[in-house]
């Protein structure tokens, strides 16, 4: 089974009110858990200064259910979410989020021209090589654009390479590459990939990090 299958699968259990704990493992440490639940809710611990940063359009990478898309769309801010997985794009569309089922390393409307885009939620580690990423979310920008990034808490162990899935206690997925970025890490890749960090903070005990063009 496919990891975007078995998430595709998390989202619906989530949507239906079933148990929709996701595990990620690696070769790199213990296993991590995450409740997809946590990203269909209105709101999370954390979301409020992410938002507030969101003063223009915004692009969403991997948006889920469309949380934050549909909270920025609710406070009268243009926002397109943008995520791989059909369950994702079906359950955000649903809550009322303006959403494509895009890949961000595919062709994208707005090239150039976003004023924001947001990384949530892990998603640095979509790809599985942050810098391509970030490489990729500083062409999107706009000339004075800002990248909002969440990061994982000082001291964590920053890696890419393989991982798999699995959701609740079912089977475990194929690999796909993934990876891990500690805010400690990212100074260095921000400057490796032509962006320059302005701002960091911590909020709802997430940790984040604003970043514009070198």
């Amino acid at each position: 089974m496919t990891a975007l299958a078995v998430f595709d699968t998390a989202l619906r259990r989530a949507a239906a009110g079933k148990p929709a704990g996701l595990t990620v493992h690696d070769d790199h440490g213990p296993a991590f858990r995450v409740d997809a639940a946590d990203w269909s809710r209105v709101d999370l611990p954390g979301d409020r200064g992410l938002l507030g940063r969101c003063s223009g359009p915004t692009l969403d990478v991997g948006c889920g259910p469309g949380r934050l898309t549909s909270a920025l769309n609710r406070l009268g801010r243009p926002a397109l979410g943008i995520d791989i997985s059909a369950a994702a794009v079906r359950l955000a569309r649903a809550r009322g989020a303006t959403v494509l089922r895009r890949d961000v390393f595919a062709a994208l409307p707005g090239h150039g021209r976003w004023r924001h885009l947001l990384l949530a939620d892990g998603n640095i580690g979509i790809g599985g090589d942050p810098a391509r990423l970030l490489r990729r979310c500083r062409d999107l920008m706009a000339p004075a654009g800002r990248l909002h990034v969440e990061l994982a808490r000082p001291g964590t162990r920053s890696w890419s390479g393989n991982a798999r899935l699995s959701v609740v206690d079912g089977a475990v997925s194929a690999p796909f590459g993934w990876a891990v970025l500690c805010i400690d890490d990212l100074p260095a890749l921000a400057a490796a990939t032509g962006l320059t960090v302005t701002d960091s903070w911590t909020e709802g005990e997430r940790w984040f990090a604003s970043l514009t063009s070198a």
